[in-house]
């Protein structure tokens, strides 16, 4: 369930998608270009502004100073010295040159100043720059608001064009994930679409499951070969330790030879597990019942209790196998007492032992691998059979630790209503 959650959040409306961010570098690479144009355009045209302006400026101000020469006097109208800018004024004093100053100190009302000293009189002009001023304001207002109209368009059509790539890596993703849970012949076939990374992952990945099947598959021939092969010479073996005088060493051989007997009969099956041999002969069985003869048989000391009378739909050979190696299981790699409690479709087996280690818990059961050095030695194959088992007769085997120490293999049958 965490997974599936996981998953969810990871998915196409997920802001963590690669499709939105995609989408997100895009709208930041529009708006930096429409930044750095709009700073481009905005300065150009401010600068042919004061341009236009100080041109004006210095026109008024040739009247004035014809006026000046021609009269001995300035316009009526002409700015007293004590109205110019004092910036402006001491400049036109010092150089006794024309000279220019945009006014911005009420940005509401800018003036372009235009002055000159002649015969030691300053003569300044003012002209109004609030049209131009205002006219660059409208523009500004006009680039942003195109710019945000070119994103409105862009960053869709960018989170578009990202969902054709997004999709095939998320059926790349979806191809390993199966793969992970043991579909070898999981494959993503897009080896011939396009020739870019993606196309390579997929031909990776593909190239991995066929080689993992392959070596699964020669794994699975060679145990099972093994097995059969043992099979003939280890009759023999059965037969000649029955033949032999009765004693203390005969008894040990008798006993190993039982051993290697059932390693042998559990590598076969669970080669037939492997191959996906078997298959369930199902019928309705009372479940109660069977997990009591199943106990029974084991001849270990378990506490059963059994909650209602559920039938159930399975196999009652495989689920006695099943419980024969949960109970087993637990006996030989836990401690006393071994719990068994059937509850409607439920069976729980639980013991008092240190509990299953990390990597049962996480991976499953391994064959030849019992996990950790606290549950004991053994082979491992109990519960990887159990496992299998479970999966051909569509039931859900679960492994974990109670909180109170101890393991704890819980078995979901569907009931006879759900089949």
């Amino acid at each position: 369930m965490g997974q599936a959650i996981a998953r969810a959040a990871r998915g196409p409306l997920s802001w963590r998608s690669l499709r939105w961010k995609i989408a997100a570098l895009v709208a930041l690479a529009s708006c930096a270009v429409a930044l750095a144009v709009g700073v481009l355009v905005h300065q150009r045209t401010f600068d042919r502004s004061m341009s236009l302006g100080r041109d004006r400026a210095f026109s008024a101000l040739l009247i004035v100073v014809d006026t000046y020469r021609r009269t001995g006097a300035a316009p009526a109208d002409a700015p007293q010295p004590a109205e110019v800018p004092p910036v402006l004024l001491q400049r036109a004093r010092s150089t006794g040159r024309f000279s220019t100053w945009y006014d911005d100190r009420r940005p509401d009302i800018p003036w372009m100043w235009a002055a000159q000293a002649i015969d030691g009189q300053v003569l300044a002009v003012p002209i109004d720059m609030g049209s131009e001023i205002r006219d660059l304001q409208a523009l500004d207002r006009t680039i942003v608001k195109a710019s945000l109209a070119v994103l409105a368009v862009v960053v869709p059509l960018a989170a578009l064009a990202a969902e054709a790539p997004n999709r095939r890596l998320r059926r790349v993703a979806r191809t390993a994930r199966r793969i992970a849970d043991g579909d070898l012949e999981a494959r993503s076939m897009m080896g011939g679409r396009g020739g870019d990374e993606i196309t390579e992952i997929s031909a990776t990945i593909d190239s991995m499951a066929d080689s993992l099947r392959d070596r699964l598959l020669s794994e699975q021939r060679f145990t099972a070969d093994v097995a059969h092969e043992l099979r003939t010479p280890l009759m023999g073996l059965v037969v000649s330790a029955e033949l032999l005088p009765p004693g203390e060493a005969t008894d040990l051989v008798r006993d190993r030879v039982r051993v290697l007997r059932a390693l042998v009969e559990d590598l076969l099956e669970i080669s037939r597990l492997d191959a996906g041999a078997e298959r369930a002969d199902r019928r309705p069985v009372p479940l109660g019942q069977v997990v009591e003869e199943s106990v029974a048989r084991t001849k270990l000391q378990v506490r059963l209790t059994v909650t209602g009378e559920p039938v159930v739909d399975t196999d009652p050979r495989r689920l006695d196998r099943i419980i024969t190696n949960l109970v087993t299981n637990a006996h030989r790699h836990g401690r006393s007492p071994v719990e068994v409690a059937v509850n409607g479709t439920t069976i729980i087996v639980r013991d008092h032992g240190p509990g299953f280690p990390a990597g049962l818990l996480a991976e499953g059961p391994q064959r030849f691998r019992t996990g950790g050095a606290e549950r004991g030695h053994g082979h491992g194959l109990g519960l990887a059979i159990a496992a299998g088992q479970a999966q051909v007769i569509g039931a859900d085997l679960a492994f974990a630790n109670a909180p109170d120490g101890g393991g704890m293999a819980t078995l979901r049958l569907r009931s006879d209503a759900d089949a």
